[in-house]
């Protein structure tokens, strides 16, 4: 009920909209929609969440990128963006798998917007309340304590439990155990060898993947996601 008083289920095609022109039909005829549309994107195209991979487990992994955050987020659109994407990863779930990780590189984040964290852990506990299985945060300094001071005494207690703090040394055997491919699938901002800018560049190197503003490989990420939910299916059947 929640998801559908948010607008979840329209906002893929909020992002079809937006990635097309300015000036089509559907743009013109509804301006306050294409606004919407385009706040949408503007806040995924920064490159701070993205669906990348699996955990030995099956569980998709949803990336956050703290230091690409803009400073003062629209917060509707940033809670937006987390809906689209919490909705695209778990459509691409394999079979028997009901929740997901996330993975946190906490290093620069930008100064905290008390509002939007708040917003963001509402749409956690009432859009999605069973399906984060943990978030693993990485390096911990005075700004992500800071957060989790504030969002600690807000949280369920069941949901509190899945929260990780980890500097970035404690945090590389972890990720080596949890992830599907090991220490090859460590990305270069926790240490290892896995280049994610290459396919989630910061927004300065994207390039328009359509005729609107979408920078950021929305519909790409979900083909990637869908081929490694299938490698990791052929590989239970070994």
């Amino acid at each position: 009920e929640w998801r559908a008083q948010a607008g979840a289920p329209e906002m893929e095609e909020l992002v079809v909209l937006a990635n097309g022109p300015a000036n089509s039909k559907e743009a013109t005829e509804d301006p306050d929609r294409y606004a919407k549309a385009k706040a949408l994107v503007t806040s995924l195209n920064n490159g701070s969440l993205y669906w990348h991979g699996f955990t030995k487990e099956g569980k998709p992994i949803l990336w956050i990128r703290c230091g690409r955050k803009p400073w003062y987020p629209n917060v509707e659109a940033e809670v937006n963006a987390l809906i689209l994407i919490a909705d695209a990863g778990i459509k691409c779930m394999p079979e028997g798998v009901t929740d997901f990780v996330v993975l946190s590189d906490s290093n620069s984040p930008p100064p905290p917007v008390p509002s939007f964290m708040i917003n963001v852990l509402k749409a956690l506990v009432k859009g999605y309340p069973d399906r984060l299985n943990v978030l693993l945060s990485a390096p911990v300094g005075s700004i992500i304590q800071f957060v989790m001071n504030l969002l600690l005494p807000l949280m369920p207690g069941r949901l509190a439990d899945k929260f990780l703090l980890k500097d970035l040394e404690q945090s590389t055997p972890i990720l080596k155990e949890w992830l599907m491919h090991g220490e090859d699938d460590i990305p270069t901002f926790f240490g290892g060898k896995s280049n994610h800018d290459e396919l989630y560049p910061d927004e300065y190197y994207s390039k328009n993947q359509g005729e609107g503003c979408l920078k950021f490989d929305y519909f790409g990420m979900i083909e990637r996601l869908k081929t490694s939910a299938k490698e990791w299916e052929e590989a239970q059947k070994k």
